[in-house]
């Protein structure tokens, strides 16, 4: 392994503990957000989660305006894709999420603190995942996206921006500022959010984790006779890369989503075992573990096709502001509520 390589996954480990550790102190978390919105009336979390994409955004941004990573080369900025894929992919990435009780990041930094429940998420997460990207599903999800697909002149918000006059750099600054303002007031509106220096402070450095992944990957690992490739926060494919390690480490190679899946692993099983959270916990019923692992194969599918999770589209792809990013984002959005309010609402388990 070369230098740069090896760069790149101490950088990819090194992120992924400082999440595990915040994730567990913070309990970071977009369906743990919803939830305490539009549920419990409690908004702090949303505002952690709107922090952390506003540091994102305009840390990753400066880094793309300055040379320091080139997002055009991430899986996010592409001319061709299809919405309607990457929307539905949402839907049923936030449904599941509702079904098991957090997301593939969640489940691995409640994994670390001894959820043995967490662990079937994960497996089963994983499984689903590369079911999709290579295996059984695979045929199907390639078929909806070459129907629905279509090639865009623009394909972020700075280039859709640009088609109106203002230059590259005029728009990327306009388009960022404008959303980083927006999410920064909502934050901080709260009074409740005010208070909570820890949300604070957890909001902000996931935020600027989203864009150290671009710099490492985009930047300091970078690398024309060995390019790896510019990506930063996301769990679903490293999730089912990681598992396949594990597996069948012969023949195959550490890259930076397995290495940050290992140590948002890592981080928060230290963590857990410092302050004293770690318990094991384990399912109350088998129709607790039968939907939960619903949730977690739903997570797997819908996480593939939307290209990512609530971190991998929520944070990483809309700090580049891509206007897929925004689309899944968007779908993952309305699956998350369906689960928690109205007619498709996940009951409680005692109601289960």
């Amino acid at each position: 392994m070369d230098s740069s390589a090896a760069l790149v996954i101490f950088a990819g480990l090194a992120i992924g503990l400082v999440y595990g550790a915040v994730g567990l102190l913070s309990g970071f978390c977009l369906m743990s957000s919803m939830r305490g919105w539009l549920a419990q009336g409690d908004g702090r979390l949303a505002r952690t989660y709107a922090l952390a994409i506003a540091v994102a955004i305009a840390a990753s941004q400066f880094l793309a305006g300055n040379g320091m990573a080139d997002l055009g080369k991430s899986i996010y900025l592409q001319q061709t894709f299809s919405a309607p894929v990457l929307f539905l992919g949402g839907v049923l990435f936030g449904y599941g999420m509702v079904l098991s009780n957090g997301c593939g990041s969640r489940a691995l930094v409640l994994l670390g603190r001894g959820n043995l429940r967490s662990f079937v998420v994960v497996i089963v997460l994983a499984i689903a995942a590369q079911m999709t990207l290579k295996g059984l599903i695979a045929p199907a999800r390639i078929a909806l996206v070459q129907a629905s697909q279509t090639t865009v002149s623009a394909n972020s918000l700075p280039s859709l921006l640009a088609t109106l006059g203002p230059a590259e750099a005029l728009s990327r600054a306009l388009a960022a500022a404008v959303l980083v303002v927006v999410l920064i007031l909502f934050a901080f509106a709260h009074p409740a959010f005010r208070r909570s220096p820890g949300q604070i402070a957890a909001g902000i450095i996931v935020g600027l984790l989203v864009a150290a992944g671009w710099l490492v990957t985009g930047y300091l690992g970078a690398d024309d006779f060995n390019p790896v490739p510019v990506t930063s926060l996301t769990f679903i494919a490293p999730i089912a890369d990681a598992l396949q390690y594990a597996m069948l480490s012969t023949g195959l190679t550490l890259n930076f989503g397995i290495a940050t899946v290992a140590g948002v692993f890592t981080g928060s099983l230290i963590t857990a075992l410092a302050t004293g959270r770690f318990k094991l916990e384990g399912y109350s019923s088998p129709r607790h573990m039968l939907r939960s692992g619903s949730g977690a194969a739903l997570m797997g599918i819908g996480g593939v096709m939307a290209f990512g999770c609530s971190i991998g589209q929520g944070l990483t792809g809309v700090s580049t502001l891509a206007l897929g990013s925004f689309v899944a984002l968007a779908g993952i959005l309305l699956g998350t509520t369906a689960g928690l309010r109205g007619v498709l609402r996940v009951q409680p388990l005692a109601m289960a």
